[in-house]
């Protein structure tokens, strides 16, 4: 299988959250194959109508390796030159999916059998697919879940705490300020204080963060605003109970604060011989729970390129990865009794 190849025809295609269905027909096209030369089961696994997760297993799975098929707006195509491969998705995750499949082509090449292939949607909104994986286990002992994380393990990673805040205010004209109330003023108002929030620190994971991540509201500038609307998400390191107390007093009065998302940091386990890291970013790897076995999360290229306009991954990269993979998968399976 052409690693370089199939990852430029992965990032082709246009799979924002909500898009994954071309991405899971090539997939289902490029993995059927391989399945039905090594006596392999395929399947599209239903999550919502018109999406759909991909798994494939070859023997009971004791090892899944597993990543996303959706990427961030906005979509730009690949391209690459001699050292890296350009285009969203690239390193997150398309390059991943690509590393895993070319690590298992050479695992059933060898012999090895017992481990499977998931491929979930809405990682990067709502971890949808993982929620339906979840509820849906097929026997897995140990999950190697993929993230840009230079290749190395990481033994943490921060989670995730999302609010859409919303305020109302009243229609007026702007030369009569007193008549109307600016839905904008008091959003304005609710994010100054929740930016004064005191947020927790761990010493693995290191602060808890805040990102505003989008404002909308108003009508014109000579009305005065009666909506408005932000999206916000700390990346958490503790249990969040506090936040959530201190997000409700901060808008009590001003605005209403819809929690929409929480998934928590977890902290991971060492795989003997790999470099370690850390990352702030969140994953599905706390949706899956224990459902999918013992949790490791590694990947290719890096986050800090990832949802950018410069996102890129280096072909050095995805070679080396489909090596952890392969060595991981195998290390896993013998140290289990499974190895097939």
């Amino acid at each position: 299988m052409k690693l370089f190849e199939l990852t430029r025809s992965l990032v082709d295609i246009d799979s924002t959250t909500g898009l994954e269905k071309q991405v899971a027909n090539l997939l289902m096209s490029t993995l059927s194959p391989l399945a039905a030369r090594y006596a392999g089961q395929i399947e599209r696994i239903p999550v919502e109508p018109g999406r759909e997760n991909i798994y494939v297993s070859w023997g009971a799975p004791i090892v899944t390796l597993s990543t996303h098929m959706d990427t961030v707006p906005p979509f730009f195509a690949s391209h690459e030159d001699q050292d890296f491969i350009w285009g969203r998705g690239s390193c997150d995750a398309k390059g991943i999916i690509a590393s895993m499949i070319a690590a298992s082509e050479k695992l059933l090449a060898a012999g090895t059998h017992n481990f499977a292939l998931l491929f979930v949607i809405g990682e990067e909104r709502n971890s949808a697919g993982a929620k339906a994986a979840a509820a849906h286990p097929r026997g897995s002992r140990f999950l190697i879940n993929g993230e840009p994380t230079e290749n190395r393990l990481a033994l943490g990673s921060k989670g995730a705490l999302r609010y859409e805040l919303i305020a109302r205010g009243k229609l007026a004209h702007s030369a009569y300020p007193e008549l109307g109330h600016s839905a904008i003023h008091s959003l304005l108002d609710a994010l100054e204080e929740i930016r004064e929030i005191p947020t927790p620190h761990d010493t693995l994971l290191g602060p808890t963060t805040l990102n505003i991540g989008t404002i909308s509201g108003g009508r014109a500038p000579n009305v005065i605003a009666d909506q408005a609307c932000a999206e916000i998400m700390f990346r958490t390191v503790a249990d969040p109970q506090a936040l959530r107390q201190a997000v409700l007093a901060a808008s009590a009065g001003r605005v209403e604060a819809r929690e929409v998302l929480y998934t928590p940091a977890v902290q991971l386990s060492a795989f003997n011989g790999l470099p370690t890291t850390v990352v702030a970013f969140t994953t599905d790897i706390p949706t899956f729970g224990d459902t999918w076995g013992k949790p490791f999360l590694i990947g290719p290229g890096s986050i800090h390129v990832a949802h950018t306009a410069e996102e890129r991954i280096a072909k050095k990269d995805l070679t080396d990865a489909v090596e952890i993979y392969f060595r991981m998968v195998q290390q896993l399976l013998t140290s289990s009794g499974g190895a097939a």
